[in-house]
């Protein structure tokens, strides 16, 4: 077997195992061998093609009669999807919350209202019903920034935790906050 082959851009004899000819420079590597982190990205992209077909939403499932057991192809139900208001409100709720300390009532409020960010009822719902947040700790958060600031009682920033015109805590949370304030 000969270990000589000819450049592929000038013809000229050449050894097998050198990757450039030495006269003319050409590079004599495939495509591989010239794109090997291509190539690899390449490969990854097809295993996980290759992986993610074999999960389908059919699932093989044995069903027995009375001769033999056969294999029968069933379609999984489809899962729900969130739609992207929904979501869009979630996100908006999340940043209420841990930015401005509201309460569930106030982050409803402000989704939905006219002047803040007019997403629907439905979707308003489902982010606080969906939102993790500590109401408790937004409630004392802002109870401490009221005795800071503006020198409140505790009763006074009780009733303004509560206050349909105010924070709209629960009374548990403005009374967990009234509680913890130092």
């Amino acid at each position: 077997m000969s270990k000589l082959v000819k450049c592929k851009a000038c013809d000229k004899e050449i050894s097998k195992s050198v990757k450039r000819c030495p006269s003319c420079g050409h590079d004599q590597r495939n495509f591989f061998g010239k794109h090997k982190i291509l190539t690899g990205l390449a490969i990854i992209v097809l295993l996980v093609a290759i992986s993610n077909s074999g999960n389908k939403s059919a699932t093989t499932t044995p069903v027995a009669d009375s001769d033999s057991t056969t294999m029968t192809t069933t379609a999984e139900p489809a899962k729900p999807t969130v739609p992207t208001e929904y979501i869009s409100a979630l996100a908006s709720a999340e940043i209420y919350g841990t930015t401005m300390n509201m309460s569930k009532d106030g982050i409803y409020n402000q989704l939905t209202s006219s002047a803040g960010d007019k997403f629907s009822p439905k979707s308003a719902q489902y982010a606080v019903d969906n939102v993790k947040i500590d109401y408790n700790a937004n409630a004392l958060k802002s109870a401490e920034t009221y005795q800071k600031s503006m020198n409140m009682s505790p009763s006074a920033i009780y009733d303004q935790l509560i206050s349909s015109a105010g924070d709209k805590f629960t009374p548990s949370e403005a009374q967990y906050a009234k509680d913890n304030l130092k």
